[in-house]
């Protein structure tokens, strides 16, 4: 069984930078697609930032430019650096994996942008 852990959540001020962490502790990474969703008030879970076969990335339309996701499978750990943070961040961040053909989710870690 594949657990997701997430970690790096919190608060930060507006403008601000949080760097989360997906890891899967037990589980060898290759090049599985990875990936950052996040669910916000409307209680969609939306597309933050996606690592497919070969390391290619894609963002939502919303954090390009701001966020970058990152990974290193000898450590099996995925990041998501968040930069230059918005109110409109706030959500709850899931790390999501797809393994042998199963997809997996992390618990999800609170990120709030607030003053």
């Amino acid at each position: 069984q594949v657990q997701l852990v997430e970690s790096g959540g919190g608060l930060v001020q507006p403008g601000g930078s949080l760097r989360l962490s997906c890891t899967a502790p037990g589980t060898v990474f290759s090049n599985e697609p990875m990936g950052w969703y996040r669910q916000g008030p409307e209680n969609q879970r939306v597309l933050v930032a996606h690592s497919t076969l070969g390391a290619n990335t894609n963002y939502g339309d919303s954090v390009k430019g701001r966020f970058i996701i990152s990974r290193d499978n000898v450590e099996n750990t995925v990041w998501l650096q968040m930069n230059n943070l918005r109110a409109d961040d706030t959500a709850v961040y899931y790390c999501r994996a797809v393994i042998d053909g199963n997809v997996y989710w992390g618990q999800g870690t609170q990120v709030t942008v607030s003053s």
